[in-house]
């Protein structure tokens, strides 16, 4: 695989329909992440000074931060990676053949392990198959790419390191298409955000296009923070990662020997919250001579939710979008959901 830079929506487009036309396999650079210290920086310095103060949780995955979301994929407690594993290794061949022939896009792909079995069952029946990974992690990026070529020559890799937004335009290029979007990372997203996303997604989709959704289910508590909360502490290392990061690239001097890493569902929104902590006074430095900020023991800064889901407001959400399943797809326990949506509208 080589790796080539663009700049802007027109000219990412042009990349990406001569590398489908050619058979390339390549990664393309997102103009967006050009200057990704300068984009830490004004996300820092803004949430920061916010009230109540909040940070980017798509800034977690440095190199070290995506190495180690794959060793949190692999803790006992984390039970969506592999409930969503499973059924997409007992679906991927109906999938496909629902789909009928298609380049697959993925949102947030990471490792693509997941997306294994769908790039198996494609293989299989269909020839000249295209596999879009679109991540923020040019580290995950990479050595997925890496491990598809090896193992899977004749799957060809057009990869994006970019934000979702980058990818947005794509999707018409590739039409007939299945945008993929696993492990419930829509839960990220706030209400407002995820109105936006779909609205954004929608409007590059064509009909017969489809959408491959996985969904965690709201379930009982006890198992939702434990998952977020590892007895082997792999969770809490990735979230002071992030100010490990700040540290490093930005200078806040912050003691990460007095951070905490704190997780909990709340009820109420149905969500899992995850926060940093400070466990004694800190003054925090913040890049081009702004004032530093003071927080106190106590104060936390929030870091990432994770909205559960029930799947008759899901679907019924879709719907508004001109989404409608095909199929859905929920293991046995009920703790994990995947919907083929096709656009009809």
């Amino acid at each position: 695989m080589h790796y080539a830079a663009y700049f802007g929506h027109q000219r990412l487009k042009e990349c990406f329909h001569k590398a489908l036309e050619e058979q390339q396999n390549v990664v393309l650079q997102a103009g967006s992440l050009s200057d990704s210290v300068r984009d830490f920086t004004v996300s820092v310095s803004k949430g920061l000074q916010q009230s109540p103060p909040v940070l980017e949780c798509r800034f977690l995955y440095d190199a070290r931060g995506s190495d180690l979301y794959e060793q949190i994929t692999k803790q006992p407690e984390y039970y969506p990676t592999r409930t969503e594993a499973a059924i997409l290794s007992e679906r991927a061949d109906e999938i496909c053949t629902l789909t009928g022939p298609c380049t697959l896009i993925e949102l947030g792909s990471g490792s693509s392990v997941k997306t294994d079995y769908l790039l198996s069952a494609y293989q299989d029946r269909y020839a000249n198959i295209c596999y879009t990974p679109i991540d923020i992690s040019a580290h995950a990026l990479k050595d997925a790419g890496r491990s598809i070529t090896r193992q899977r020559p004749d799957v060809q890799v057009v990869g994006i390191h970019g934000t979702y937004a980058d990818s947005f335009p794509l999707i018409r290029c590739a039409s007939p298409a299945m945008v993929i979007f696993l492990g419930s990372t829509l839960g990220n997203l706030t209400p407002e955000e995820e109105q936006a996303f779909w609205s954004d997604i929608a409007a590059n989709m064509q009909v017969g296009d489809h959408f491959l959704l996985g969904v965690d289910l709201v379930k009982d508590i006890d198992i939702l923070e434990a998952a977020y909360n590892d007895r082997n502490g792999i969770t809490a290392q990735f979230i002071i990662n992030y100010i490990r990061r700040m540290n490093r690239e930005l200078g806040t001097k912050i003691d990460l020997d007095h951070i905490g890493h704190v997780a909990f569902y709340n009820p109420g929104k149905e969500q899992i919250e995850v926060y940093i902590e400070f466990l004694k006074d800190q003054i925090v430095t913040l890049p081009d001579d702004q004032e530093p900020i003071k927080f106190a023991c106590g104060e936390r800064v929030m870091l990432e939710i994770s909205r559960k889901f029930r799947l008759p407001q899901v679907i019924g959400n879709l719907a508004s979008f001109g989404l409608h399943p095909v199929r859905t797809y929920i293991d046995e326990q009920e703790w994990f959901g995947l919907l083929l949506l096709e656009k009809r509208e």
